[in-house]
């Protein structure tokens, strides 16, 4: 087997995309589009309700618009060239901007997924000790469990692009994917991509497997916590912050478990990539979604009292209009 350096690598990539079709092209334009605008309207409307509402400044809240930050870039590192490209006859990228693309695709979902497992820590702190909640979960630690999050992130994503980026691209340039994705990155490989898929499966089980047990860890003391809760309204209040934070996690997880713990052989990259347009486009939209209609206080309160404020701002903007002319 010859080493990397003895072939010559693509200068640039070329998408497939979603489809070939124009009519098709056109439609998802116009959903992708609409998608991505309200993730971006969706996740900083959560962000402006917890800085301006005192009742939110919480670590709760904190970690929630953590979360939304996360989604903001989780989805701006893909939709915005795929936007681009939908338009362009020629969907192309360098070779540099794909590797980084990839890097910072693999930072913000593993921070997403490390950030889910502090918050569902959160909650078993405030569900099952209630009286040290606030000695506990200190805004010191809450900041140092999210920048421990963004470094998790990143040390994954340099391990694993030290690995793809010293692989030859030389057999085609043409990636079958929407995005720069690790496994259609590995495919386009004319050098063994052993070494490299080891090391993503390994990575990707232990941050899947560390998080999701320390999720379910901290969800089984809060069922037998809810359980001792006599009130039903206590037990309805108790569960009821927790729902929102299970359909993101069950979301998320169900579809990164679906892409990349499973063997390279069973992969289908045209059915990955309409699994990948669901988790790195349509999940950063509905975290929001979810998160506000459940969630009693963001709904009642902070997106009220924000929604209100804007309606005073164009009232005073119409009655003072004439000073324009």
């Amino acid at each position: 087997m010859n080493g990397p350096g003895n072939h010559s690598s693509a200068a640039e990539f070329v998408f497939k995309g979603l489809s070939d079709q124009a009519e098709m092209k056109a439609a998802l334009f116009v959903l992708l589009l609409l998608i991505y605008t309200i993730t971006l309207l969706g996740n900083a409307g959560i962000i402006v309700a917890i800085r301006g509402h005192p009742r939110l400044h919480t670590s709760m809240y904190f970690f929630l618009g953590s979360l939304s930050i996360v989604d903001i870039c989780f989805s701006s590192v893909t939709a915005p060239r795929t936007l681009v490209n939908f338009l362009s006859e020629r969907k192309t990228i360098s070779f540099a901007g794909c590797m980084g693309q990839a890097f910072f695709y693999i930072i913000f979902v593993t921070t997403e997924c490390f950030l889910l497992a502090v918050m569902a820590y959160d909650r078993y702190v405030a569900i099952c000790n209630p009286l040290l909640y606030s000695s506990v979960m200190t805004r010191r630690l809450c900041v140092g469990l999210v920048v421990g999050c963004y470094i998790g992130g990143v040390l994954n994503s340099i391990i694993q692009m030290t690995f793809i980026i010293r692989l030859p691209f030389c057999s085609s340039n043409v990636i079958n994917h929407f995005f720069c994705d690790v496994p259609p990155l590995l495919a386009l490989s004319c050098a063994s991509t052993y070494i490299s898929e080891m090391i993503l499966f390994s990575l990707a089980g232990i941050i899947e497997l560390s998080t999701i047990s320390a999720i379910l860890v901290s969800y089984i003391f809060i069922f037998f916590a809810i359980l001792r809760i006599r009130s039903a309204e206590g037990r309805q209040k108790a569960f009821s912050t927790c729902v929102s934070h299970l359909t993101v996690v069950t979301m998320l997880y169900g579809t990164t478990i679906f892409m990349y713990l499973r063997p390279s052989s069973s992969y289908s990259l045209n059915t990955d990539k309409v699994v990948s347009v669901f988790y790195t486009v349509v999940i950063p939209m509905l975290n929001p979604l979810i998160y506000s209609l459940r969630n009693k206080e963001m709904k009642d309160g902070a997106l009220r009292r924000l929604w209100e404020r804007k309606l005073q701002h164009n009232e005073w903007l119409s009655s003072n209009s004439f000073r324009w002319f």
